[in-house]
């Protein structure tokens, strides 16, 4: 089941999961800083409170939510529960990230987001194919970003009816 909600010239698809999340960290996978500025706005607005840890680069993303080398100690690295992935990335793309993430058993169930400017269906499609729960294209709008926490079970946020 899919749910698609248009508001202006946003859209946002929303993809049934899992409805379990901790608001600890929220990993951002974004190379552009204005970007980065206004996710962290929008966040702010949405009155989404959690830590948001940026990641500017495909690679460095990937190793960092696999745990690969440095970033294996989860103590000082911690697993973010929720990730809002660009998909044009430097070094390696989104959904590279993305398919490393599905591909390692622990984080195969991790929330993630795609936050792009790509309204293209064949991305859709392919976000779908690798398991992540919401597409979003830019700029992200706190309205945006409350529909698709309250769908996905966020805890500031109620679950959806649906």
């Amino acid at each position: 089941m899919l749910a698609f909600a248009r508001r202006s010239k946003q859209q946002v698809e929303l993809i049934p999961l899992r409805r379990s999340m901790s608001e600890d960290l929220i990993g951002l996978v974004e190379d552009n800083e204005d970007d980065v500025f206004f996710m962290r706005r929008a966040l702010k607005g949405a009155g989404i409170a959690a830590r948001v840890h940026v990641m500017t680069d495909g690679q460095s993303a990937s190793d960092y939510l696999t745990g690969a080398g440095a970033y294996a100690d989860r103590g000082r690295y911690p697993m973010p529960r929720l990730v809002f992935l660009d998909l044009k990335l430097p070094y390696c793309t989104g959904f590279e990230v993305l398919e490393a993430m599905r591909k390692q058993g622990t984080l195969s169930q991790t929330q993630v987001i795609i936050l792009t400017s790509s309204p293209e269906e064949r991305d859709r499609s392919r976000a779908r194919e690798l398991g992540a729960c919401a597409y979003l294209v830019k700029p992200p709008t706190p309205a945006m970003l409350k529909e698709v926490l309250a769908t996905i079970g966020h805890p500031v946020m109620p679950p959806a009816v649906i």
